[in-house]
């Protein structure tokens, strides 16, 4: 008998250590996880209205930027994460729908994941800006104010947001969503869906990830409620999903706009942020 007993304790041993092991993991805290979202663009993806103080209160530490431009004046580095204070693209821009886009996400997903966003936008520009085999023809064909915001980005604006996406790939960010904003510059285009889908498929070829593998979110421009100037654009931007099965077109319906009757004031861009954030939500959710 005291044979059997010494002969069945190293079993109930074993048993008791895969039980502690299976409890312990099961307790454990879920690994930290990274969601990387690329926007783009121009004034309106920018930031044309002046960042009030709210924006720049409580804005939650798992929602970071990738600085795109050096800011030296900020104590800001091109290439590095930083807690996302507005202004999220360069130096001098303003209230962004991507800044209420990333506080209306890290409300609602856990705590262990973060939000990073990647914003490389040019005011006033077409979408060819975006598209790496004509940039270099639209800019220097442009004006020299156009030119000038260009310059901070090396003058290839598609290549700078494929580089911080590749150094938040590195970095263990996944990308999640596409962001664009732009259209006012191409007004009345029928053709532009089609163009915008060439700069999708090359941002999601360029970062070997699979065709149609990421949501695009594409926001009107200021609307016709509203008495947009490009408001009829509208019309165009709403045929996207007919030409990228994964687009979503973010309602402008109800989001103020400024004297210029082009761009949104900071209210309208928390709105539209806000918008974007809840199509992002229930995409995330439904996978």
């Amino acid at each position: 008998m005291k044979t059997r007993i010494l002969f069945q304790l190293p079993l109930l041993l074993l048993v008791a250590a895969f039980n502690w092991a299976c409890s312990s993991k099961s307790t454990s805290e879920p690994a930290e996880e990274l969601y990387v979202f690329l926007c783009l663009g121009q004034s309106n993806m920018e930031g044309h209205a002046r960042v009030e103080p709210i924006d720049t209160v409580d804005v939650n530490e798992r929602l970071m930027v990738m600085q795109a431009v050096d800011c030296p004046d900020r104590n800001y580095e091109r290439g590095k994460w930083r807690k996302a204070v507005p202004p999220m693209v360069r130096c001098n821009t303003g209230l962004s729908p991507a800044d209420y886009f990333g506080r209306t996400l890290v409300d609602s997903l856990p705590e262990h994941v973060k939000v990073g966003i990647i914003n490389v936008a040019v005011g006033g520009c077409r979408i060819e800006m975006f598209d790496k085999d004509s940039c270099q023809t639209y800019i220097a064909t442009s004006p020299d104010w156009l030119k000038n915001m260009t310059k901070e980005y090396d003058d290839e604006p598609y290549e700078r947001l494929i580089e911080l996406a590749k150094n938040a790939q590195q970095d263990g960010g996944v990308i999640k969503g596409i962001l664009l904003h732009q259209g006012e510059s191409n007004t009345g285009e029928t053709e532009w869906p089609i163009k915008v889908k060439k700069v999708y498929d090359s941002i999601l070829a360029d970062l070997n990830l699979q065709p149609n593998s990421v949501p695009l979110l594409a926001g009107e421009v200021v609307g016709e409620d509203q008495g947009g100037s490009c408001a009829s654009m509208n019309q165009i931007i709403n045929t996207l999903p007919q030409f990228i099965d994964n687009a979503y077109v973010i309602s402008s319906h109800g989001c103020e706009r400024v004297d210029d009757n082009i761009h949104f004031s900071a209210a309208g861009y928390r709105l539209l942020g806000q918008r974007y954030g809840n199509q992002m939500l229930q995409l995330l959710n439904n996978n």
